[in-house]
């Protein structure tokens, strides 16, 4: 019985010679996403915008799709629905409307009149704008700390050359994302703060494997170009990123088909995520070690701890 390969057995790709086109396609993606940024901005959600919460129990569940219909009639704006524990349980969240506090209440009463009776109002709550900002600057506050750590970590790890093109990989991921979300217009929330250090975690764990491999192969190879071992290690871990990334992506577009509007969000940024961080891990960190100077000599120190056979 054959065994499905996406790869070859021992695949010899030229990545390392194709890295100018890879950087200057890397420029422009973040030079057009920086772009978009200003000239579009993003489509933000109730979480950074302000708006109101209202918690309901209806009598049964799977209304969902009916509320949702209804309440898009009413002339609120945004409005988005998801459940809230159990199945009956809905959380309703409206977008702040203009005119202050009583405008917040006769938008409550459109919502109360749109779903009628035998509906339990559980809790209802006005997000004001500065607990809106102070969410958009954690989740700010967030993706720099992550970034910020996996520096740090990959330069514990590693040597600071391979920490520095990793995180040049993820501010990449991360610009990226925030462009293609300008673009589109698709609402930029928690969720998808979320999703972009979920990004920034999948990202460096491709890289680390391929890091890795380029520091066993300078232990290895001592007289090797550093150009022919750059390409010789993106080849060796290309079936493992291919096959982690393909794995991945049946999962997440199984979410964005099945898993509603209330995740779609979430499953686009992942989708995309784990599309441009495959990428950055093969065409980008690895490449830029090419012009960071690594000194062979202690990148290939092994760790405390390995056997003389492997020194040898």
């Amino acid at each position: 019985m054959k065994h499905l390969r996406l790869i070859p057995h021992q695949p010899n790709v030229d990545f390392i010679g194709r890295h100018k086109i890879f950087f200057t396609f890397s420029v422009f993606l973040i030079l057009f996403s920086v772009a978009f940024f200003g000239a579009k901005g993003l489509n933000y959600g109730i979480d950074f915008q302000g708006g109101i919460l209202i918690e309901v129990r209806m009598p049964e569940a799977g209304k969902l799709s009916e509320m949702r219909r209804s309440l898009s009639q009413i002339g609120l704006g945004e409005v988005s629905l998801q459940e809230f524990g159990a199945p009956t349980d809905i959380l309703i969240r409206v977008q702040k409307q203009d005119g202050g506090e009583k405008a917040q209440q006769v938008a409550v009463e459109k919502i109360k009149q749109s779903l009628g009776q035998n509906v339990e109002y559980r809790r209802t709550e006005f997000v004001g704008p500065k607990v809106s900002e102070e969410l958009f600057w954690d989740g700010v506050i967030a993706v720099i700390c992550a970034i910020t750590g996996i520096l740090a970590y990959v330069w514990f790890r590693f040597e600071w050359q391979f920490g520095l093109g990793a995180v040049v990989a993820l501010v990449h991921d991360v610009l990226s994302t925030i462009g293609i979300f300008a673009l589109t217009g698709l609402e930029f929330n928690l969720s998808t703060v979320a999703a972009i250090l979920t990004i920034a975690g999948y990202s460096i764990n491709d890289t680390v494997v391929v890091y890795d491999r380029v520091r066993e192969n300078l232990r290895k190879y001592k007289t090797l170009s550093m150009f022919e071992l750059l390409n010789q290690s993106v080849n060796e871990t290309l079936s493992r990123t291919v096959m982690t990334s393909v794995t991945t992506l049946l999962a997440l577009v199984s979410l964005y088909v099945l898993g509603g509007e209330v995740i779609r969000g979430f499953s686009f940024a992942m989708i995309w995520g784990v599309l441009i961080g495959t990428y950055s891990s093969i065409c980008l960190a690895v490449p830029l070690l090419l012009y960071l100077n690594i000194n062979r000599g202690t990148a290939a120190l092994p760790e405390k701890g390995a056997s003389a056979e492997e020194e040898s």
